[in-house]
């Protein structure tokens, strides 16, 4: 094997091993990202039930319904929407301190095959004046609140109309 070969195959290993260094860095990222989707998101794009996704809006108002289960247990459903597009939320277990409806909130979970969404964890804002990021992201694509007022109170935000530039229509779950 003369020299040059010598080196072209050295570079050829090299190359594998640092592309399949990328692959297997690629593929764990992917499995453990969490992303995040508005109720509008969802209903335009198609993912699968079963993976964990965080969605994040306003909790319309009057939606909020709490049962108890036969072994105790506190389950809470109620909507998330971001003007344009709603999703039924269910959660079992304690809500945060600052849970109520028409504040924000960011649920992480995963969407089941009836089309609704079942929280594992529920996060609500610190203070009135907070918005998460990416709730604050979702109105404002939608066209529902600009940076520097306040977000539309609680007893609007059912009768809020979707944008009319990036508007979707409702889910029906």
């Amino acid at each position: 094997m003369t020299r040059k070969r010598r080196r072209l195959w050295i570079v050829l290993l090299c190359g594998l091993g640092l592309g399949s260094a990328a692959a297997l860095t690629l593929t764990a990222f992917e499995e453990s990202l969490v992303f995040f989707h508005s109720p509008s998101d969802l209903a335009a794009k198609n993912i699968p039930p079963g993976r964990t996704i965080r969605i994040g809006g306003l909790v319309e108002a009057g939606s909020v319904d709490r049962t108890t289960t036969t072994d105790g247990k506190l389950q809470i459903a109620f909507r998330v929407s971001d003007g344009a597009a709603s999703l039924r939320v269910t959660y079992t277990g304690i809500l945060p301190d600052l849970f109520r409806e028409g504040q924000g909130v960011v649920a992480e979970g995963m969407l089941t095959p009836d089309g609704s969404f079942r929280a594992t964890q529920v996060l609500a804002r610190h203070d009135e004046t907070y918005m998460p990021p990416e709730v604050a992201d979702a109105l404002k694509r939608a066209g529902h609140w600009q940076p520097g007022e306040p977000p539309p109170p609680a007893r609007d935000w059912n009768t809020l109309r979707p944008a009319a530039s990036g508007g979707t229509s409702r889910l029906t779950n």
